[in-house]
């Protein structure tokens, strides 16, 4: 216990010694997972909207003006008995005109000089679980298309295989960038521990003359390096929770994202639990990479 006090001591000794670099060091670190997690915060925002699409696809059926309610009523059974469908709600015109002109009250006023009412009649159309695939919902909305009475037939699909798409490629992009600034970020670390142990190069020759081991002498250099990871990875969550709560704040305010600060969410705690992890693991490989270019005769 003694002994794992002293290491401790010792990195700690090394962080308030050498104050510049290491908040040079911090600093990389931060800017190095902000820019990783700008791309994360993307890829996770995109997978969970694209997922919760998924879990609720929806196929809106439009129904032709020349159908009589006898033909409606048939095509209201048709789809309820269908076994691929979850549930059905029908829109009639009057409701199509009362949803748009709550959900675009600046715009009503382009219908009022129509005269008549040119929204159609529709089917909200709900299908169960095990046809959220892909494949199956376009099947289903083709053959629904033949059916006597249906103008068109529109459903969600196009966006979630779209949503996935780009997240995919996010995701290739947070891996380069992370590749890249993560191989940066341990150099500046690496830097940080070789003046660090160039400054202190007489007491680490005391240590060895005395008949310390190289683990002894080396190890509160590689707790300062994870710690100089550990604390950049969490001062750049700080900065990407600020910077999200002050977008979430804007798009709240803002007219024209639609309320998508509603689906918007920031890293669950075990992913930022994992993302200062790897701040450990980068700042001790930089540590252990300035150990072993060190010179063997003085470590």
């Amino acid at each position: 216990m003694r002994r794992l006090f002293y290491l401790l001591r010792e990195a700690y000794a090394n962080v308030r010694t050498n104050r510049t670099t290491t908040i040079v060091a911090i600093a990389t670190t931060a800017f190095t997972f902000a820019c990783v997690g700008v791309f994360l915060l993307l890829y996770v925002n995109l997978r969970a909207l694209a997922g919760a699409l998924q879990e609720d696809v929806k196929v809106v059926i439009y129904v032709a003006d020349s159908l009589p309610q006898e033909g409606i009523a048939d095509l209201d059974k048709l789809l309820k008995s269908d076994r691929a469908v979850a549930s059905v709600t029908y829109v009639s015109k009057e409701q199509a005109l009362a949803e748009f002109q709550t959900q675009f009250p600046s715009e009503s006023h382009l219908l009022e000089g129509l005269g008549q009412n040119p929204l159609p009649a529709s089917f909200v159309v709900k299908l169960a679980p095990q046809f959220h695939v892909p494949d199956a919902v376009k099947r289903w909305a083709e053959r629904t298309t033949s059916l006597p009475g249906v103008a068109q037939v529109e459903y969600n699909q196009d966006w979630i295989e779209t949503l996935t798409t780009i997240a995919r490629y996010i995701e290739l992009a947070a891996i380069g960038v992370g590749f890249v600034l993560s191989t940066a970020s341990v150099t500046i670390i690496a830097n940080t521990i070789r003046l660090t142990l160039y400054t202190r190069r007489d007491e680490i020759e005391i240590l060895r003359l005395i008949g310390a081991t190289k683990a002894f002498i080396r190890i509160p250099y590689l707790l300062e390096g994870a710690l100089l990871g550990a604390l950049g990875s969490a001062l750049s969550l700080a900065m990407l929770k600020v910077g999200f709560e002050l977008f979430r704040q804007q798009a709240r305010s803002g007219p024209h994202f639609l309320g998508v600060e509603t689906w918007l969410t920031f890293f669950p705690l075990h992913i930022c639990a994992l993302l200062v992890a790897v701040g450990v693991v980068l700042g001790f490989a930089g540590s252990f990479a300035s150990l072993l270019r060190f010179s063997e005769e003085r470590v």
